[in-house]
């Protein structure tokens, strides 16, 4: 095996390194060389994880995916002892490349790595009106410089998997762009770069609904309908799904002359906000579909993560979002929420973003769940002698050792299954290093601050996506229509689609309609959604005596006294037998449980539609407003 050559000592000078694109260092104006492959390999990882320790076993992995030589360790040391001497990094108190217990840290401000810059820019244009929003969002696409890290680099699946993770981000920043500049009245320069991008990504719903306001407000009116026939045959002939209902109110509107540039009814959909677009980029990204890619081993001072899900589906826009907000340095000790009902995914998204974060936490990831076998609160006692076990700190005297082991080490812990704020506020950081990531089913109203992240229901798309990955292609492709009414009788919900996946997958025999037939009944849905030792009643039974006093039998009510769609004030007030300002705080408080759902945007509490999930409503209907329905389950 060649070994490492060390490159010549560069002329001091200011340094920019490039990732968006390929691989660049420059001093000045003059392009440094970077020397060989390996040695560029651990260049853009450590890149990747700028400022933060990327460790020896995640180089390795990086370098020599499959069998690393004996001599990887000593291999390594030469490349960043070359590297070193390429930055010309002498400062011996605050050298740029430096050794540390985690592993190895590159120093780099954010003006000198244009991935730092676009990701400062893009979190500047968030929230701000289209004429701030636009100039900013530009300003990051004009930092690319082609495909991310180049094909070389790519041939290290650890780069491959950070590649794509880049051009996912690029991505939906060009779609924030081009909504921004379709408010400003730019559609004639934006429908011609949205081409290539829908061409590249056909299903991106809302790269096509873009593409379509911006050939409209330039007088292209055919054209623009010819894109939503388009992708209304291929969603039919792929999917055999249906564009989403703001995209077909855009498609209403241009085809009656009346639609602008302006937001479709309803709202233009965000990224990946309907399910066919989420469907969509997850698939084309791999972020979200097929094996776990967890990226590079890494030496576990915590240690505990369970294995990442080989068909993971869909929330491709949640475990974005996860992603960025634990990446971000600049909040220390920062803790991220994940709330939903029972069997929204939270555990699963939580420990996928955990596994891609391995470079990021370093020093390991870990997840401790604050409930027992039988769904009852563990005393904090139990909860930190785990924690005090998984990080080697069998000794830990209480929350206060934690919280500073915690601020020390750059770790990664998810708290599972949270059931109230008590259970976990002694153990959340006050600063530092560390990360926490909690999922609750409420949405732990008393915690602050926290970055709260709603996981909501599978898309039709996806949940479909799903349900063939278990029972197989060919068996939903020949009974569509059944598999449509099976997942949406399933309310979306990953952990009821999966179950009857896996009973369908066992019970080959069953049509998929006569499946159907019976989730279809409400007084026998929840009985067929068992599979083994896994049952959706049981998880939702274990969510409901968990629930704060009379918020089960105020479920109850509700459940029984609404329809099946959303409700607003006024239904719930009668349904709870009370005024409308009692009801409010009624159905706040569900809110808060994760009973109910809440609208997107703001408005007034009497013109709010709410939602209870599906399944948590057939479950509430058979409680008797008190006590469950006993079953053969």
């Amino acid at each position: 095996m060649p070994r490492p050559s060390a490159q010549p000592v560069a002329s001091p000078g200011a340094l920019r390194f490039s990732l968006l694109g390929p691989l660049a260092v420059h001093r000045d104006e003059r392009a440094l060389p970077l020397g060989p492959l390996k040695q560029r390999v651990v260049l853009a990882t450590l890149l990747g994880s700028a400022n933060s320790p990327v460790s020896v076993d995640a180089l390795t992995e990086a370098i020599w995916p499959e069998e690393p030589p004996r001599t990887a360790r000593k291999n390594i040391q030469v490349y960043v002892s070359a590297l070193r001497a390429l930055l010309a990094d002498d400062d011996l108190e605050r050298p740029r490349l430096r050794h540390t217990g985690g592993g190895y840290v590159l120093r780099v401000a954010e003006d000198e790595l244009d991935l730092l810059t676009f990701r400062a820019l893009v979190r500047a244009a968030e929230g701000q009106d289209p004429r701030s929003a636009a100039p900013l969002l530009r300003q990051a696409l004009d930092l690319w410089q082609g495909a991310p890290l180049g094909d070389d680099l790519r041939q290290s699946p650890a780069l491959a998997e950070e590649a794509e993770r880049l051009q996912l981000r690029r991505l939906a920043a060009y779609e924030s762009w081009a909504e921004a500049e379709l408010e400003l009245g730019g559609a004639p320069a934006v429908a011609e770069g949205l081409r290539d991008l829908v061409e590249r990504h056909p299903l991106r719903e809302r790269l096509r609904c873009a593409w379509m306001r911006a050939l409209n407000g330039a007088g292209r009116q055919p054209e623009a309908l010819a894109v939503y026939d388009d992708y209304r045959q291929l969603l039919a002939r792929e999917l055999g799904l249906e564009p989403s209902g703001a995209m077909a109110a855009r498609y209403r509107e241009i085809l009656a002359g009346e639609a602008g540039t302006g937001p479709a009814t309803g709202g233009a959909p965000a990224a990946g906000a309907t399910g066919t677009a989420r469907a969509a980029s997850t698939a084309e990204t791999g972020a979200s579909h097929g094996p776990a890619a967890a990226g590079p081993a890494v030496p576990a001072v915590a240690t505990g993560l369970p294995p990442d899900l080989a068909d993971f589906t869909g929330h491709g826009d949640e475990l974005g979002d996860v992603l960025d907000l634990l990446e971000d340095d600049s909040v220390p000790g920062s803790v991220v929420l994940l709330s939903g009902p029972a069997g929204a995914g939270k555990t699963a998204l939580a420990v996928r973003a955990a596994h891609l974060l391995a470079n990021r936490f370093t020093e390991g990831r870990l997840r401790v769940s604050l409930r027992d076998s039988d769904g009852g609160t563990r005393p904090p006692s139990a909860v930190l002698a785990e924690i005090g076990a998984r990080t080697g700190q069998a000794g830990l005297s209480g929350p206060e050792a934690w919280r500073e082991w915690l601020a020390e080490h750059r770790v990664l812990v998810i708290l599972d299954d949270v059931p109230e704020e008590r259970a976990v506020r002694p153990l959340l950081p006050c600063g530092g290093r560390g990360r926490v990531l909690l999922t609750a089913r409420g949405q732990l109203g008393g915690l602050a601050p926290v970055h709260r992240v709603s996981v909501p229901p599978l898309g039709t798309a996806e949940a479909v996506q799903l349900l063939a990955g278990l029972v197989g292609q060919r068996r939903v492709r020949a009974d569509r229509d059944a598999a449509l009414r099976i997942v949406r009788a399933c309310g979306g919900s990953p952990l009821a689609v999966r179950v009857s996946g896996m009973r369908l997958a066992v019970l080959r025999h069953v049509p998929l309609r006569e499946f159907a037939d019976r989730l279809t009944d409400p007084a026998g849905a929840l009985d067929e959604l068992t599979s083994g030792d896994v049952s959706v009643r049981r998880r939702l039974a274990r969510g409901w005596e968990a629930l704060p006093e009379g918020c089960g039998r105020n479920a109850g009510r509700l459940a029984a006294g609404t329809g099946d769609g959303p409700f607003g004030l006024s239904e719930a007030a009668e349904a709870l037998g009370c005024d409308e300002r009692q009801a409010v705080r009624v159905v706040e408080a569900l809110i808060d449980a994760g009973m109910v759902t809440s609208p997107g945007g703001e408005v007034t509490a009497h013109a709010a539609q709410y939602e209870m999930p599906h399944l948590i409503r057939l479950y509430a209907r058979g409680t008797g407003h008190g006590a469950p329905l006993l079953t053969a389950h």
